[in-house]
């Protein structure tokens, strides 16, 4: 019986190797294919990116043919380095360098050596190509930018990171991804899918046709377009507007949560990160520390809100009932409290203003007051922040949007806890504060989270999250971009602050009087932000930032904008007629106030950016409206 039971185990043991090898040797032909390695070349074959367009469905990103040189490492062979460097236009030192670098990387799997050749360099290169064992010409694609406006909200590719390569399977050594912009939040999409190409060598090295009739070739799968939100009309407008000036500008569509325009200014053609001369150019725009073009203001820029914070604090105020419509505040030339500094305001000495008075005026004193009195309103000022720093919040302030930019900043609404790490537990006192009522002291907003309050304030208590996609082919728009988001403040208490943002453009002495659109109706809030800088290691006031925030028209709006001009001085001189101009090429398409138009267009605030760098800075009257 136990002999019977071995000869079976054999028999079995044999039968499983036997058929094994059969499959190995006629069903499987990978192995074979391994062991064929140097007559056999696999390839990776690239897909097209997705095409960008914007909401009018004007192309923005396209693709053009690019080549790049790559080596295998351990089947290079002994060739003339001279030759390969000139055909490459690149000295000995970089070829030994990149060579090095993708030894270390892998002898084994392919790595570059020059990327983002031009067809006519490949033309040359081709042609000699079998000279050099172990190089060959990859190809794929490079963006083509339509368009010289939207570097921000476009972004670029560049070659994977080692870091990148180790961390994520699907990319290998020369790789492109998104690295910011529209480019690295949708890169899952615009990438596609890779192929593998197999491709059989003669004993030259040369290719001679396909493997097996291309059967075990994969093909690859292109990316899908999208569509995003941005209007590359008034980008371009908008980007103009800048010129000569640093700040962003931010258009939301206040039904929908898109974004309209997003400027950062200054800027770049984007079109300088794309081929060899790339990495140049990216060193000599990042080493500018001055403009700093790669840094997209419109969302990083974390800046003191200014005097359109006073809406917010309008508002919470009415939710809270500490005021209504009709309540008034003296103003003396500002806030006096105790015996500290007065709180300065620009109203005429003794004058008395309700709500939509302060609001056009923009009354210091009766928002300081009006701050003062939510906060006391609870038993310490400690649970008075809390309560107004939930209110505030609601705006999306104070918090990453949850949105689909690449970078962004949360800016900061401070609360309880906050300064209860400052002054100590519950040791807060309303006064210490005071300077939040205008925008000023401890908070700080990004422009797109001003944009966003005032979308919120233009729909009566709501927003929808900021976004700049609005199509994806084959695909849906994420639920979170088509989610209504709340905010604390009932719908009743927007109308007299709306009335008030109206009349800063609609009455004689309002803050945007002089940058009204006749037959436009536009509510907005001017602000002068006040900024600090360090100057030969001494804290200095520095020139004013101008903000103005506006939405039109009055009723079923259709735009909400911030706009923030470093240095602008006041609201009403960069900011609030930026921003209509804004308005009216996005309701109208064209632009009735040319005089307006020209003092923007050829407006420079270069001189004041080029004092700072000499160490004195320039100074101009600050008595205007703010």
């Amino acid at each position: 019986m136990r002999n019977a039971l071995l000869y079976l185990l054999v028999i079995i043991t044999g039968l499983l190797f036997v058929g094994r090898l059969f499959y190995l040797q006629v069903i499987d032909d990978s192995f074979k294919l391994q062991s064929e390695s140097n007559a056999y070349k696999r390839m990776r074959v690239y897909p097209e990116r997705g095409h960008v367009y914007d909401r009018n469905q004007q192309l923005l990103v396209a693709n053009q043919p690019s080549y790049d040189l790559m080596v295998i490492p351990r089947k290079v062979k002994p060739f003339d380095t001279l030759q390969l460097c000139d055909l490459l236009a690149i000295d000995k030192e970089r070829l030994i360098k990149q060579l090095k670098k993708a030894r270390h990387y892998s002898p084994r799997l392919p790595s570059p050596v020059v990327a983002q050749m031009s067809k006519i360099e490949y033309a040359s290169l081709q042609e000699k190509i079998r000279k050099f064992p172990g190089f060959y010409i990859q190809k794929r694609s490079a963006r083509d930018y339509q368009t010289t406006i939207g570097a921000n909200v476009l972004g670029y590719i560049a070659e994977v990171t080692p870091q990148k390569v180790k961390n994520k399977p699907y990319y290998q050594s020369g790789d492109l991804y998104g690295k910011s912009g529209v480019e690295k939040s949708y890169e899952k999409i615009l990438r596609g899918k890779k192929g593998v190409k197999y491709l059989q060598k003669d004993k030259f090295n040369r290719d001679i046709g396909s493997y097996k009739n291309g059967t075990l070739d994969t093909l690859p799968e292109n990316g899908k377009d999208i569509t995003i939100t941005i209007d590359a009309v008034l980008q371009q407008y908008g980007e103009e507007l800048m010129a000569n000036k640093r700040g962003g500008i931010i258009a939301i569509e206040p039904s929908t949560g898109e974004i309209l325009s997003l400027v950062s200014a200054p800027s770049y053609n984007p079109a300088l990160l794309v081929g060899r001369q790339r990495s140049r150019n990216f060193t000599k725009l990042y080493l500018d520390s001055i403009a700093k073009p790669l840094f997209d203001r419109s969302l990083q820029g974390q800046y003191a809100p200014g005097s359109p914070f006073k809406l917010l604090n309008a508002l919470i105020a009415l939710e809270e009932g500490v005021i209504d419509e009709n309540t008034k505040v003296t103003c003396r030339h500002g806030l006096h409290y105790g015996a500290r500094k007065p709180f300065g305001c620009h109203c005429p000495s003794g004058t008395s203003n309700n709500l939509n008075k302060a609001i056009f005026a923009s009354c210091n004193a009766y928002f300081g007051k009006t701050y003062l009195n939510i906060l006391n309103k609870y038993p310490n000022a400690s649970i008075g922040v809390q309560k107004w720093s939930k209110h505030a919040k609601s705006f999306g302030l104070g918090n990453y949007l949850n949105n689909d930019l690449s970078v962004g900043n949360k800016g900061r609404i401070p609360d309880s806890a906050y300064y209860n790490g400052a002054y100590g537990k519950n040791r807060l006192r309303s006064t210490y504060i005071i300077s939040n009522s205008i925008g000023q002291g401890e908070v700080e907003t990004t422009p797109i989270q001003l944009a966003n309050m005032t979308a919120a304030i233009a729909n009566r208590g709501f927003y929808y999250t900021p976004h700049i996609v609005k199509n994806i082919k084959g695909g849906t728009l994420p639920k979170k971009f088509t989610t209504k988001r709340v905010t604390t403040i009932s719908p009743e208490h927007f109308e007299p602050v709306i009335q008030g943002m109206f009349d800063v453009y609609e009455k004689n002495g309002g803050t945007g009087y002089y940058a009204r659109i006749k037959g436009i109706e536009i509510c907005g809030k001017t602000g002068t932000s006040e900024v600090y800088g360090k100057i030969d290691g001494v804290r200095t006031q520095l020139d004013d930032h101008s903000v103005f925030v506006a939405f039109a028209p009055k009723d079923n709006p259709k735009i909400a904008i911030a706009v923030f001009v470093e240095h602008g001085f006041w609201g009403s001189r960069w900011a609030a007629p930026i921003a209509s101009l804004m308005i009216e090429k996005y309701l109208r398409g064209t632009i009735s106030r040319k005089d307006l138009e020209v003092r923007m267009l050829n407006g420079s605030l270069q001189h004041v950016y080029d004092s700072f760098i000499s160490g004195e800075p320039f100074k101009i009257n600050r008595n205007r409206p703010r």
